[in-house]
C-alpha cells in the first residue's frame, strides 16, 4: 500500500511540476504570476516529500529505489502531458525513453 501511495503522490507532484514550469508556454495567467506560480513549490516539495517517505518505507529504508520510480514516474509524466498539452510528437527517441523509463520501474517493482 505504501509503494502505491508512493507512486500517486509522486505522480501528482509531476503533474503538478510540469503545470509550474511549462504552464507559461500554454496559460497567459502562469506567464504573468510568476509569484504565485512559484508559491505552488510548498505544496509540491510536499507531495515529493511524502512521495519519497512512503517509498523508502516500502523499501525498508532503501534510498535508491525510491529515487529510480520517481524518474521513471518524471519522464512519464512529462511525455504523457506534453503530448497532451502541447501535442508534441512522440519521437522514436523519446519513445525508447519511456519504454526505458517503464523498464526502469518494473525493475524495482518486481526484481527481488
Amino acid at each position: 500500500m505504501r509503494l502505491l501511495i508512493g507512486m500517486i503522490l509522486g505522480a501528482l507532484a509531476q503533474m503538478l511540476t510540469f503545470l509550474q514550469l511549462q504552464g507559461q508556454y500554454k496559460y497567459e495567467w502562469v506567464k504573468s504570476n510568476f509569484i504565485w506560480m512559484s508559491l505552488l513549490g510548498i505544496p509540491i516539495s510536499l507531495l515529493f516529500m511524502y512521495s519519497v517517505r512512503h517509498l523508502v518505507a516500502a523499501y525498508d529504508g532503501a534510498l535508491w529505489p525510491s529515487r529510480l520510480i520517481g524518474y521513471g514516474i518524471g519522464v512519464i509524466v512529462f511525455i504523457a502531458m506534453s503530448k497532451l498539452w502541447f501535442d508534441e510528437p512522440v519521437s522514436l527517441k523519446t519513445s525508447i525513453c519511456l519504454i526505458l523509463s517503464i523498464a526502469i520501474i518494473l525493475i524495482q517493482l518486481f526484481w527481488k
